[in-house]
């Protein structure tokens, strides 16, 4: 892949003091995605792939190797300058919502596009738009205790577009939802990618995976698999496959 990547992480290992020996979350992991995938990562419990989610965020720290986001060197920053890069270009979205219980759907939208930079207005303006668009127009006034276990998720969703993130992450966004929930948050992370949103979700469900446009698999601290992206839109399987042979 040419050009300056969405993220870039190389030579990715964080290990994790633990009572009965140190826990090798990262191993050396290589890893990039292109301005506008959606990248789904899998593996089992313990593989990784939530710490490496935790550093490419800046919410965890690199013992070794380098992360780029929006070509951008994030590891050995400080906590303040960390703090200042997510809120313009990484939203992130948590299985448990991490809601502002106490103000409204509105209002959890709106704080943090303040702290963003926004003017009040402005902020208000941007919100009431996101609401709409996630079909939670009419839920402006609720606190997120009211809201459905979907509306919450829909609503942390917004809450991580607000800034228009160069870059959403996601750790288990359909965990703590039932079967139609998930579907619902599946459909809305896809109609996001068609509009050209770059995503990394991780998840244990071969369903949420399965719809994203490429899967990558994780063990033991390293990257398994990877499907790599889908051919291009004007390059159809079969010309694929006879370019393949011709190599």
């Amino acid at each position: 892949m040419s050009g300056v990547q969405a993220v870039s992480v190389r030579g990715a290992r964080r290990t994790f003091a633990a009572e009965l020996a140190p826990v090798r979350a990262l191993r050396g992991v290589d890893l990039d995605v292109a301005p506008g995938e959606f990248v789904a990562i899998t593996g089992p419990s313990g593989c990784g792939k939530s710490t490496l989610l935790n550093t490419v965020a800046g919410l965890d720290t690199l013992d070794e190797g380098s992360i780029e986001v929006a070509g951008q060197r994030i590891d050995g920053r400080d906590e303040d300058w960390l703090a200042t890069f997510r809120r313009h270009h990484i939203g992130i979205v948590f299985q448990f919502f991490n809601l502002l219980d106490g103000v409204s759907a509105l209002d959890n939208l709106v704080l943090p596009a303040v702290l963003g930079g926004r003017r009040r207005r402005a902020a208000e303006s941007r919100a009431r738009d996101l609401l709409d668009l996630l079909g939670l127009g009419d839920r402006a006034a609720q606190i997120p205790a009211l809201l459905s276990g979907g509306q919450r998720q829909r609503l942390a969703i917004a809450r991580a577009l607000v800034n228009e993130p160069t870059l959403l992450l996601a750790d288990e966004p359909t965990g703590a939802l039932d079967s139609a929930g998930g579907l619902e948050i599946l459909e809305l992370f896809r109609r996001l990618h068609a509009d050209g949103q770059t995503i990394v979700l991780v998840t244990h469900s071969p369903d949420v995976a399965a719809g994203a446009s490429r899967h990558v698999r994780m063990r033991d601290g390293l990257v398994e698999g990877d499907d790599g992206p889908p051919p291009a839109a004007d390059e159809s399987p079969a010309a694929a496959t006879a370019d393949a042979g011709a190599l």
